[in-house]
This record gives structure tokens, sequence and C-alpha cells, in this order.
């Protein structure tokens, strides 16, 4: 029988393949961060799959943080990257 767990676990694992699949694929760098952005999806499903104890215990509040301190990095990482990306297409066209 599939527990909250076991599936939050299994669609990390899909994502986080999804994420790797795509940014060894794609030649196109939007396209790149987009795969990147879903495969760190996949790691933090993972992350709140360990943190679950079972029911009627509280999570652990550890992987919860790191969860919640990485969407806060990914989005920063993410602007940093379209930002290069724009730059380097800029660059491109005038050269």
């Amino acid at each position: 029988m599939l527990t909250t767990q076991i599936l939050y676990a299994l669609a990390g694992c899909v994502l986080l393949a999804l994420g790797v699949r795509g940014a060894l694929l794609h030649a196109s760098v939007l396209l790149r961060i987009v795969a990147i952005n879903i495969m760190g999806a996949g790691v933090f499903l993972l992350l709140i799959a360990v943190a679950y104890r079972g029911p009627g215990l509280a999570a652990d509040p550890v992987p919860h943080a790191l969860v919640l301190t990485g969407i806060v990095v990914a989005v920063s990482a993410t602007a940093l990257a379209l930002a290069l990306a724009r730059r380097l297409q800029v660059e491109r066209d005038d050269g």
C-alpha cells in the first residue's frame, strides 16, 4: 500500500530524474534552467519524505527548514541564472 511518505519519495525521484534528463539533453539555456528547477523540486520532495515520522508524530523540523531555505535560494539562483543567460544572449548578438 502506498503511504504518503512513499508517494512523496517516488514523486521526488521522478522529478529528480526528469530534471537530470532535461539538464543533460536540452541545448537551450532557458530549458536547462527550468530542468534544474524541476530537479530542485524533486530534492525538496525527497527531503519532505525523509522528514515524515509517521501518523500522529510531528515531522522532523530540520528537513523542513532546509526545504524552506532551499526554496529561497532556488528563487534567487534562478533569477541570477536568467540574468546571466540574458546577458550572454546580448553578448552573442552584438559580437
